[in-house]
């Protein structure tokens, strides 16, 4: 009779961004993944219609609800206290931090009644960076931590170039 034994992880996953931890959850069932990952899919159909290649047609509302809703879903798998601390928001006007906020709106609102304020992220992240938190939560929740390597891989395939990206176009005209 064969016989396996599964255990459940104590301790939390860290993520150490540029000397800052981030603790997430040590486990996270199905369903907390799956309705994580349901609010970053709604913020990326809300980004929908974000067109690089065109920038006089960027919404920039679009493209910070696309990056809010990405450190959302972290944060909904960090532990409490980082997840705060991760999601603030700081009212700042030269360069001195009025007020701290959680919410987005009273951010905003706050920075509207300080003439010249601005909100930004107490936590500030590269989008690269997020990305590849995304990527290390998914693989950890989603099964694949065990089964994959950590680090780069030389049997990797190469990334496609992006398209508008290579070298001199060139046209072929028949004559």
């Amino acid at each position: 009779m064969a016989s396996k034994n599964f255990s459940f992880n104590t301790e939390p996953h860290v993520a150490t961004v540029n000397g800052t931890e981030l603790r997430f959850e040590p486990e996270v069932m199905g369903d907390e993944f799956m309705d994580a990952f349901g609010s970053l899919r709604d913020a990326q159909m809300a980004a929908q219609g974000i067109d690089l290649e065109d920038l006089s047609t960027l919404d920039p509302k679009k493209l910070r609800g696309a990056a809010r809703g990405l450190r959302g879903f972290l944060a909904q798998l960090m532990l409490q206290e980082d997840a705060q601390r991760f999601m603030a928001l700081e009212v700042v006007k030269d360069g001195v931090v009025l007020s701290t906020h959680q919410d987005e709106s009273e951010a905003e609102q706050a920075a509207g009644q300080a003439d010249g304020a601005r909100v930004k992220w107490a936590m500030p992240m590269p989008d690269r960076i997020l990305v590849q938190l995304m990527e290390w939560v998914t693989e950890l929740y989603g099964g694949g931590a065990d089964a994959r390597p950590t680090g780069s891989s030389g049997g990797s395939a190469k990334a496609s170039q992006r398209a508008g990206r290579g070298g001199p176009a060139r046209s072929r005209s028949k004559g």
